[in-house]
């Protein structure tokens, strides 16, 4: 049979993304008392991908019926 098969190829990157947002201040009444809460830290996680193959099929003798 003369059918060649391309190799195929994949290539995946999974990185890590972690921003913290500024702190938030508040002030309380009476007495004046500040209070500082830490930011939310928001993490996600992007990922890129590529797919494809290497090499042209082939075309050759292909199934003969008999």
């Amino acid at each position: 049979c003369g059918v060649a098969v391309p190799q195929p190829i994949a290539d995946a990157c999974n990185e890590p993304c972690v921003r913290q947002c500024p702190d938030s201040t508040v002030v309380i009444y009476p007495p004046p008392v500040v209070v500082t809460f830490p930011g939310p830290i928001l993490s996600t996680f992007p990922q890129q991908s590529v797919v494809g193959s290497a090499g042209a099929p082939e075309v050759g003798a292909g199934f003969s019926g008999a």
